[in-house]
């Protein structure tokens, strides 16, 4: 659907902030939003909008082309908005793609006015009774894009264009622009206004954090992600940034973050958006940090990268910084990057997992493993993985969505079991933490499909075969009452 009335209010109306001066310019239009009417309807009013997108190389040149229906004068890409347009900024996004092949992919907005108009000209339409239309005004809002290293050569619509011409800022055609292009201090140089930061525990786990899926307007919806945000007026630096939005998100405070790359990614309005990463170790507990945004924030290893939603460049991204950040032969590190003590002297460590005992009408959830997997290949077993440095109930929240999509509150768990087992004689002890969700969001699904092929609801009195057998004393013990199993000790 077009602009809303109140969309396009609300881009005069900070338009004219920026610009008072101008007030009486743009009356007619004010006057046109006041009356209701639509001003992006192709039928003549006495206020049009149409939109241009004025494109800057680093040369600090405009892009023009040579448009037929104005008789071959120069001019930047533009036209009248269509119907699909749901913004103004997505109408100049489209005229330029259509007129001269550049994708939105290729255009960067600028620092100075981001999704802003730099400009709103105004020119009188003389009538022509050929085609009904009486004598209107056009009101051309025109937002500006800096173009992108790598961007496609110029692909002319030849329907409508006959040429093009890269222009300084002193040749611009539009005497309004020319002004406020030469007053400005747009130079055609990309630098980040977002900042990002990749936060890790030293011992190969990064800190994601899962975006709400059902607010399409924010970014990276439904995705898991890095915590960071866009450059506000009281930022100093993009680190100053990154400090505050890790503050705002997550009441997360990190020392010594330092820059480590600046990654592309696609913004909500299909321009590319380059983002400044930071990097730096925290080994905190993710459940204890007062989330303010999203729905989870979890320790998550790179071989889970592959099984979660996310976008590629993010994937790809903290792949690169692992592979750059190895973990040394000896095993896991702390902080200092000091390998970390097997214990106390005589000490015997024991390995925490954490299984998720979820009842519906009289039937336990249990899902299959892939035949080829490392543990228990063929068996059915409860969804469960193994504690991190974390509290066991928000290691279960983590697995359970990684693992099934399923959302828990650590509010809404209770543990019911606990397993003490030694599978091997030469193995290490092992403490199966069994816990039982009283509620949860959404239904199993195979996030991992290399580890589980089916998830399904079983009666709790007759399970199948063949299940893992300390899960299944588990499920024997819940059902009679007790709360502790010990499996594999010798007497």
């Amino acid at each position: 659907m077009p602009p809303s009335l109140s969309h396009i209010r609300t881009v005069v109306t900070a338009y004219l902030d920026r610009h008072p001066g101008e007030r009486d310019a743009l009356a007619g239009l004010l006057a046109a939003l006041d009356a209701g009417a639509e001003p992006t309807n192709r039928t003549p009013l006495p206020a049009r909008i149409t939109c241009s997108a004025l494109v800057i190389d680093r040369h600090r040149r405009v892009l023009h082309i040579h448009h037929k229906a104005s008789g071959g004068l120069l001019l930047a890409p533009g036209g009248p908005v269509e119907a699909d347009d749901e913004t103004l900024l997505a109408a100049a996004l489209r005229e330029v793609k259509e007129e001269a092949g550049i994708p939105a992919s290729a255009l960067v907005l600028t620092p100075e006015l981001r999704d802003a108009p730099i400009d709103i000209d105004v020119h009188a339409i003389d009538p022509d009774p050929a085609r009904g239309e009486a004598a209107h005004w056009h009101y051309d809002v025109r937002f500006v894009f800096y173009l992108a290293d790598g961007a496609p050569e110029l692909a002319l619509q030849a329907e409508r264009v006959t040429g093009s011409a890269w222009l300084p800022f002193d040749e611009v055609s539009s005497p309004t622009l020319r002004e406020k292009l030469a007053g400005s201090a747009l130079d055609g140089v990309i630098v980040a206004v977002n900042a990002s930061a990749i936060i890790h525990d030293g011992h190969g786990r990064y800190l994601l954090h899962l975006r709400d899926a059902d607010k399409p307007w924010i970014w990276e919806p439904g995705c898991w992600s890095l915590l960071g945000g866009g450059r506000e007026p009281q930022d100093r630096t993009l680190l100053d940034t990154v400090r505050r939005e890790l503050r705002e998100e997550a009441g997360l405070t990190v020392a010594d973050l330092e820059p480590y790359a600046v990654e592309h990614v696609t913004g909500t309005d299909g321009t590319r958006v380059p983002i400044q990463l930071f990097t730096g170790l925290w080994d905190g507990d993710p459940a204890r940090l007062p989330l303010t945004e999203g729905v989870m924030l979890a320790w998550v290893r790179p071989e889970k990268f592959p099984h979660m939603t996310m976008l590629p460049s993010t994937r790809e991204l903290l792949e690169q910084h692992a592979a750059d950040h190895p973990l040394p032969a000896d095993g896991p590190t702390t902080r200092a990057g000091i390998a970390r003590a097997e214990g106390p002297l005589g000490t015997v460590l024991n390995v925490v997992g954490v299984h998720l005992y979820l009842e519906r009408d009289g039937q336990v959830l249990l899902g299959l493993r892939h035949p080829d997997s490392a543990y228990a290949g063929g068996s059915w077993h409860v969804l469960a993985g193994h504690c991190e440095a974390e509290a066991a109930s928000a290691g279960l929240v983590r697995e359970a969505y990684e693992e099934a999509e399923l959302v828990i509150d650590p509010a809404d768990v209770e543990l019911v079991h606990i397993v003490h087992m030694r599978e091997l004689p030469t193995g290490p002890p092992r403490v199966q933490l069994f816990f039982r969700a009283r509620r949860w969001e959404g239904e199993p699904k195979r996030r991992e499909p290399d580890k589980c092929v089916s998830w399904q609801w079983w009666n709790v009195k007759d399970l199948p075969e063949p299940v893992v057998p300390y899960t299944r004393a588990a499920i024997e013990g819940i059902q009679a009452g007790r709360t502790y199993t010990e499996l594999g000790w010798g007497r």
